[in-house]
């Protein structure tokens, strides 16, 4: 095994082989490696989501700009990517719906929104509940958007393909490795793989996902935040119910504050439907059993009450969300009733099916708060990103080429040719749309 790299990505979900993707089609002659610990990429929160390629409706134009444009440019690019290579990918749309007046003002503003970020009006609409009892008559709510600029498919599938594009390209892709321990000497890093061998970088990408928090400590930056994990369960639908709507279906979020998600009508890729995901919280990213979470548990919580989380965790708001998840979790009435409010035909007693559960990691700050967008760090030798959630896989193409970019700009990490055919597409002319 070579043992000295130009630059090592420490992670293999979606994100961090995206990277590896683009700078492998950009530095022909430089020793490229990613670095994951589970047998495959994509195998965490990566392959375990709704599977959604998302429009951007939700975010701020003003705010977000940047995860606007990459959720728009991601889903041509994936639906180019996905055609090219024969994968999945089915444009079905998705309906936010709202219950009550204050959804319907939240519809308004995501109206403007998705206009402001380049949906056309003929991707975009909003309904009175007259107007969809039409279109979806099982759907009941006072108003509904419909976006049918979305689309469904399968990212661990993508994922699995970019890797194999990029390891034709040259990347090194380290399976089944864990990082265990990080050290710079001079100007290199010395990196520890499963507490017995040790390889060299010259510059480190951090897309560790639920551990670049971790991650990033150890190399010691981001210390005044830190990670909190939440479970996302799944309840699969018998096929009776596959019909019920034509696309997937949304509600207007009532704490968007928090990373507590009302469960969703879910159609995926290949006709399945499902209700979820809830937000449990967990002690670890890899809390899916109570193994994990009891080893994890005094740790965790140490780490929570010497950080800005234990502002949250006493905040009396947030302990009953929690409560509310947890019950959601024990109780499949209670998950499944929160759908029945606008899918009222669903009966929990027929659902007896669970589907794959996947963990979201969100950051709190030092005052106790919930970061709602992606971090990026420059280190002298290290770039890091934390809190890379929603819409992580649908953007996950262009802001990857937005980091390899941003790396090359500052000159923390040189490319050779940024005119390079990565593709389907040349790189240069991705730049130049997400800018």
């Amino acid at each position: 095994m070579t043992h000295s790299f130009d630059v090592i990505v420490i992670g293999g979900g979606i994100l961090g082989t995206s990277i590896s993707y683009f700078l492998s089609f950009l530095n022909k002659s430089k020793k490229i490696a990613v670095i994951e610990q589970a047998h495959n990429v994509a195998f965490h929160t990566s392959g375990r989501n709704t599977g959604k390629v998302h429009a951007p409706y939700l975010y701020n134009p003003e705010k977000k700009k940047l995860f606007a444009k990459s959720s728009f440019r991601g889903y041509e690019m994936w639906e180019t990517y996905a055609k090219l290579k024969k994968l999945p990918f089915k444009k079905d749309g998705v309906i936010e719906v709202a219950l009550d007046e204050k959804g319907i003002n939240v519809l308004e503003k995501y109206l403007r929104w998705g206009k402001q970020n380049g949906l056309e009006d003929n991707s975009i609409e909003l309904f009175n509940k007259e107007e969809m009892k039409k279109i979806e008559p099982e759907i009941k709510c006072e108003s509904a958007l419909c976006v049918y600029k979305d689309a469904s498919t399968d990212y661990s599938l993508l994922t699995n393909s970019i890797m194999k594009d990029s390891k034709e390209s040259g990347t090194t892709f380290l399976l089944d490795t864990r990082v265990t321990k990080i050290e710079k000497e001079k100007d290199r890093w010395t990196i520890t793989l499963n507490d017995d061998h040790k390889i060299y970088a010259k510059f480190l990408i951090n897309a560790a996902g639920g551990e670049s928090v971790d991650i990033a400590h150890d190399v010691g930056v981001a210390k005044k935040v830190t990670d909190v994990h939440f479970r996302g369960e799944y309840w699969k639908t018998p096929k009776e119910y596959n019909n019920l709507t034509k696309s997937s279906v949304y509600s207007v979020p009532e704490f968007p504050e928090y990373p507590f998600l009302d469960p969703h009508w879910i159609l995926r890729v290949d006709g399945s439907c499902e209700i979820g995901p809830n937000a449990v919280p967990v002690f670890s990213p890899y809390g899916y059993d109570k193994i994990e979470n009891i080893k994890e548990f005094i740790p965790k919580m140490l780490e929570m009450l010497g950080s800005g989380a234990r502002k949250a965790i006493f905040d009396k708001q947030f302990q009953e969300l929690v409560m509310n998840e947890i019950q959601s979790s024990m109780s499949k009435t209670t998950m499944v009733n929160r759908v029945k409010k606008f899918l009222p035909k669903i009966e929990a007693d027929k659902i007896t099916e669970k589907g794959t559960a996947g963990i979201r990691s969100s950051i709190i700050d030092e005052n106790g708060k919930f970061v709602p967008d992606v971090i990026q760090i420059d280190d002298e030798a290290s770039f890091h990103i934390l809190n890379y959630n929603s819409p992580g896989a649908t953007g996950a193409l262009p802001f990857a080429a937005h980091i390899v970019n941003h790396l090359n700009e500052k000159g923390l990490f040189r490319c050779e040719d940024l005119q390079a055919q990565c593709g389907p597409w040349k790189f240069n002319e991705i730049i130049e749309k997400i800018k």
